[in-house]
């Protein structure tokens, strides 16, 4: 008897290509197609959060079921002394990479759900009942299996992909191609293009490559950069059966831009007592507290001063600093994360951006999409995007706080609105109609009521907002203001005058008079 099927092999090798694939682009869609066949669920075409997906996919529950049966058929094949190819054992093992992770998935997000800042690393409950599965499918006796696998490895790398899904699944929102292209850019970042190579021998040299976080400002660059910094790999002590670092404790942030050049000297690099005017003690800096798997991350690096950017440099190149007021060296053995809405192109060019500190951050660059772009590529997202802020800001009322800020947005913004404070200044877009039922743009009208009725009229009928009932009374009240005679306007109109006068809007027609009166003159509505 063979040791797999065709069928079998072609399932396998979908498989194996899917669990080194990058989850957030439409190639693992296309993957779980191509694995699962007829029992294949058409989903939307790349993994995005989505109130209307209750529990697990169900492509996953299949090919978590189909790879449970199937691994124990081929178990029981190798324990018997069927033979098979290296090439067969190869997938078979990743298949029970496949399977352990499916299996153990759950657990590890309650380890990530229930960790604290400054909450200290835990011991990990199931640690032994992973490694009595991990021997029985891949050490059988008799066998020698090609790939390599330790147990140790294996649960460190999977607990780090579940937090690098868990965080960029849950920090970076939106369907459109722009965020998908965004989640995929950041797994990258963390894992490279090349997840086999990752696991043989990247894992533990990422922190010697710096990432540079480029966008427009709102679109969201501490979350991709924390969800980097959350997620780098942290060895398993199978003897106390604890990761050697508590990972929310590893990220530093610091925002450049709110503090005086000495102060981020000071903060970034710590300083001796009477180094400057008001260091009554030492002070230890970021870059020394900041453990060899930590991260510290330099917010809006475009605007520190060049002299800052000069030792920011020399710490990237020889991983030396020290502090202000000493001469001794310190050692940087952390990853350093660095973004800006600055073009630094321009920058450089205008002597404001030293060329050499560039050439040394870009080796890996995220760029975040402003909203403007994501909703170009799907219009219908804003109604997805306000759900989730909505969620976050109203909690059990999110449904009916989307729904007024959805209508509000379609009625009052002008279609293709460029939201240019991006998904910042639609999340406060949100609170504001919450709290006051409107939001006032940046440039706008203190108040959208008070804007020119003609023209709302005309970017409301050409967007497709209005009912034709509220069309008809606006347009009469327009056309009747203009000559405040309802012989002319029911002409102009080709309705009849009483028509005319029944369709006058008060209101509307207060604010084109512009003093808000209601005049009774001969001919005139009263």
């Amino acid at each position: 008897m063979p040791f797999t099927s065709r069928e079998e092999i072609h399932f396998l090798e979908s498989l194996s290509q899917l669990i080194y694939s990058n989850p957030f682009l439409p190639e693992r869609i296309e993957l779980e197609k191509a694995a699962l066949g007829k029992e294949f669920d058409e989903s939307a075409p790349v993994w995005s959060q989505h109130f209307q997906v209750d529990g697990e996919r169900r492509n996953v529950v299949v090919l978590g079921k189909r790879v449970g049966a199937l691994a124990e058929r081929l178990r029981t094949s190798l324990v018997e002394g069927v033979a098979a190819s290296d090439r067969e054992l190869l997938l078979y093992e990743d298949m029970v990479v496949y399977l352990l992770y499916d299996r153990y998935r759950e657990q590890l997000r309650q380890v990530i759900q229930t960790a604290a800042p400054a909450s200290g690393v835990r011991k990990i409950d199931f640690w032994n009942t992973f490694r009595d599965d991990f021997d029985r499918y891949l050490k059988i006796p008799g066998r020698t299996m090609p790939g390599a696998y330790e147990p140790v490895h294996l649960f460190a790398c999977l607990f780090q992909i579940r937090r690098a899904f868990q965080y960029i699944y849950h920090f970076i929102l939106g369907r459109s191609m722009p965020a998908a292209r965004l989640r995929a850019a950041v797994w990258q970042s963390i894992f490279t293009r090349d997840m086999r190579r990752y696991r043989r021998t990247m894992f533990e040299r990422m922190g010697d490559i710096s990432t540079l976080i480029v966008g427009p400002s709102g679109t969201g660059k501490e979350l991709v950069a924390r969800a980097v910094g959350l997620s780098r790999f942290i060895p398993f002590d199978p003897r106390s059966a604890q990761f050697t670092e508590d990972f929310e404790s590893l990220f530093h942030p610091l925002n450049l831009s709110a503090l005086s050049p000495t102060l981020i000297e000071s903060e970034l690099f710590g300083h001796r007592k009477g180094s400057f005017t008001g260091a009554i003690t030492d002070r230890i800096g970021w870059l020394e507290l900041c453990r060899p798997l930590g991260t510290v991350f330099l917010d809006e690096v475009g605007e520190v001063d060049a002299s800052i950017q000069v030792k920011l440099l020399r710490v990237m190149q020889n991983r030396i600093f020290q502090r202000l007021g000493d001469t001794a060296d310190l050692q940087f053995l952390g990853k350093i994360i660095a973004a800006t809405n600055r073009d630094l192109a321009a920058a450089m060019r205008a002597g404001k951006f030293r060329e050499d500190f560039y050439y040394r951050l870009c080796s890996d660059v995220i760029r975040t999409p402003s909203l403007r772009e994501q909703l170009a590529d799907l219009p219908e997202d804003v109604n997805h995007l306000v759900l989730h802020l909505a969620a976050r800001i109203a909690g059990d009322e999110s449904e009916a706080v989307s729904e007024e800020v959805v209508s509000w947005i379609q009625s009052s913004l002008a279609p293709g609105y460029s939201w240019p404070g991006n998904i910042r200044e639609l999340e406060q877009c949100v609170r504001s109609v919450l709290v006051r039922g409107k939001y006032e743009p940046a440039g706008a009208p203190p108040d959208p009521s008070q804007g020119n009725p003609r023209t709302q009229l005309a970017s409301e009928f050409a967007a497709g907002r209005l009912p034709a009932e509220d069309i008809l009374n606006r347009y009469c009240t327009i056309v009747y203001a203009s000559s405040r005679s309802l012989e002319q306007a029911a002409r102009e109109l080709g309705l009849d005058r009483r028509t005319v006068k029944s369709r006058i809007d008060q209101e509307l027609l207060a604010r084109l008079s512009g003093d808000g009166s209601r005049r009774t003159d001969s001919g005139e509505p009263s």
